[in-house]
């Protein structure tokens, strides 16, 4: 599997980590919220959010092989 689209898709780094701690959240839950009310957040916190998201799932799916 090629992972440098990873590195494609990440265009600043920790930006979203950041967001998600000043709201006093983790990056999972803070993803979670903006999911659920994208019309609150702006277009790029919502792709970040979305991407967050997908980062998860292959985390997950790697740590579980």
């Amino acid at each position: 599997m090629d992972k440098d689209w990873i590195k494609g898709a990440i265009k600043r780094p920790g930006a979203f980590s950041k967001k998600a701690k000043e709201s006093g959240m983790s990056t999972k839950e803070f993803a979670s919220q903006v999911s659920s009310n994208p019309d609150r957040y702006s277009e790029r916190t919502v792709k970040q959010a979305n991407l967050a998201k997908t980062l998860g799932k292959l985390r997950k799916k790697k740590g579980g092989q």
